[in-house]
């Protein structure tokens, strides 16, 4: 399906394309920000690749402020039983100014509107209170805490490094009222 950008009051969701690289690279090379992601902050060579990596996928979204540039990404992973996971990153200055709700809104209407998928989850760390605060004012309920049930990283003797995650949810007939 060819995919239209999705304007908002104040942004564009789009699909990547490679020379977003330098934006890509500004915000994940930020270890703040890529502190609860499941990698290490991005190396510019790797934001090439990533960049390149998400202009050909259906699962990941630049978000721009309108006439502006890349600003952070969303995520709208499949998953079984027509079910998507959402996830958003946004650079450190765009923060805290309802950027993240207004885009993951707009994502909500897509997937519920024009995908028609039934359910909506996502997950952070508990640490992560502006994540799972976001999740809540788009509606979605808390679901469950697992305790150290993922890692992403290793300490500096190999062993796992395991963290605890928090999982919200919301269904189309949910989103819909």
């Amino acid at each position: 399906m060819a995919y239209q950008p999705i304007e908002t009051q104040r942004l564009v969701i789009r699909k990547f394309r490679p020379d977003d690289f330098w934006e890509l690279f500004e915000y994940l090379s930020d270890k703040e920000v890529v502190k609860y992601e499941p990698y290490e902050p991005y190396t510019r060579s790797e934001a090439v690749r990533e960049a390149e990596f998400r202009s050909h996928s259906d699962e990941f979204f630049a978000v721009t402020p309108k006439g502006g540039r890349l600003i952070g990404n969303l995520y709208l992973g499949k998953r079984n039983y027509d079910t998507r996971e959402l996830g958003f990153v946004f650079s450190r200055q765009w923060q805290g100014q309802g950027y993240a709700t207004e885009a993951a809104a707009a994502l909500l209407d897509y997937a519920f509107g024009t995908l028609k998928v039934h359910r909506v989850m996502a997950e952070c760390n508990p640490l992560n209170e502006r994540s799972w605060k976001l999740m809540e004012r788009l509606g979605m309920r808390r679901e469950g805490e697992f305790k150290q049930s993922v890692y992403y990283k290793k300490d500096l003797q190999g062993n796992p490094v395991w963290q605890d995650t928090l999982q919200y949810a919301i269904l189309q007939d949910e989103w819909q009222k």
